[in-house]
Parts: structure tokens; C-alpha cells; sequence
């Protein structure tokens, strides 16, 4: 939660020193002009990298195996495209990032682990072993299984 606090003040400040810097070296129209570019080159790319990450998860499906290496993509995709849209320049390159195939592979493998060790420590009690179950199973008279 803190970092999420954090994040969200030091991250607009540093799009915010990037653009002055990046306005410095150019100029500002310059600048502008390049902000303004990126909005509808992460439209395109959202659109054809979302649509290609669809039939990717819906090919998975298909073929009945789990498509979660492809729902990530398609998450990494729309993030990607969604930071493309939105103006600044470190935006821009992390949305640019998540959208090439080999840094959005690098992404995806970070995103995997930490999904998973979060689910894992969610998912487990502290102090309790997660191979045992602790359940009680009752047996239904069968007219009350049919609706």
C-alpha cells in the first residue's frame, strides 16, 4: 500500500522533470508534438496487439490447454497500450517496453513469480501446512441434488 502511495506522488513528479528536461533539449513544441504522437500510435498498438493476444488465448483454449501465458500477455498488452495513451515519456517507454515480444517475455516472467508467490502466501494460512485439508463432506438425499 505504501508503495503504491509513493508511487502514485513520485511518478507524476518524474514525468513531470522528464518533460522539462526532454523541453530543454528539444524544445517545447517539439515535446508537445511528441506526447501528442504517442496517443494514437498506443490506440493502434492496443488494438493490434489486443486483438492478436485474443486469438492467442482463444487458440489455447482450443486446444484445452491453460492459457495462463497468454492472459498475461494480453494483460502486459493493455498495459502497455494504456501507458502509450496516457501523455508522458516515461509512460511511454515503460508501455513501449510492455508491448515488444522480448521485453513483454521478461515482464510476463517477472509478473508470473510474483503473482504466484502472492497467491501462494494468500492462499496459506500462517503457521499451516497447505497439503492439509481441513474439510467435513456430507452426503445430500439425491431429490435435493436435481432442481
Amino acid at each position: 500500500m505504501l508503495v503504491a502511495l509513493i508511487l502514485l506522488i513520485c511518478w507524476p513528479l518524474a514525468e513531470l522533470y522528464v518533460a522539462i528536461r526532454v523541453a530543454d533539449a528539444i524544445g517545447v513544441t517539439a515535446m508537445i508534438v511528441l506526447l501528442i504522437a504517442t496517443w494514437p500510435l498506443g490506440s493502434w498498438a492496443l488494438r493490434r496487439q489486443g486483438a492478436a493476444a485474443w486469438r492467442r488465448l482463444g487458440a489455447a483454449v482450443a486446444e484445452g490447454r491453460a492459457p495462463g501465458r497468454e492472459v498475461l500477455d494480453g494483460a502486459l498488452v493493455l498495459i502497455g497500450g494504456v501507458l502509450l495513451i496516457i501523455p508522458g515519456f516515461i509512460s511511454d517507454l515503460v508501455g513501449a517496453l510492455a508491448l515488444l515480444a522480448p521485453t513483454r517475455g521478461l515482464m510476463r516472467a517477472l509478473l508470473a513469480r510474483n503473482v504466484r508467490s502472492r497467491l501462494v502466501v494468500r492462499t496459506v494460512a500462517p503457521g499451516s501446512r497447505p497439503d492439509v485439508v481441513d474439510s467435513t463432506a456430507r452426503d445430500l438425499d439425491q431429490p435435493r441434488l436435481r432442481p
